[in-house]
């Protein structure tokens, strides 16, 4: 077991007294209030490094409006569809003749189609 090696006077003169204090005099000099240096470091971490940060909070965005937009288009879509349940209730005969083709026994059925 030696004993710890001795640091002389020249060593200790070499270190600075702080090693923070030649980072805190490149600050710009609004920065070097430790409030607003506070500020600064508390809405950056808000803004970029949080569970709820800005990007996130653009991606939930476009998701809500999009589910928006998909929900209104499903309401039309439902509207259709109950206009034609009502109205396929009011007309089953002639439903049924223009999409199966259906026919009574004592008639002809002739499909005519338009060329596009």
């Amino acid at each position: 077991m030696g004993l710890p090696k001795c640091v002389t006077n020249q060593q200790i003169m070499s270190l600075p007294a702080n090693p923070w204090q030649s980072l805190w005099k490149r600050l710009p000099a609004p920065l070097q209030n430790r409030y607003y240096l506070t500020l600064v470091i508390f809405f950056f971490i808000l803004f970029f490094l949080d569970k709820h940060d800005v990007w996130t909070q653009f991606k939930l965005q476009r998701a809500v409006n999009k589910l928006e937009s998909d929900k209104a288009y499903y309401k039309e879509k439902i509207e259709e569809a109950k206009e034609e349940a009502e109205d396929f209730e009011l007309t089953k005969e002639k439903y049924a003749r223009e999409h199966y083709f259906m026919r009574q026994s004592n008639e002809d059925v002739y499909i005519i189609k338009k060329d596009r």
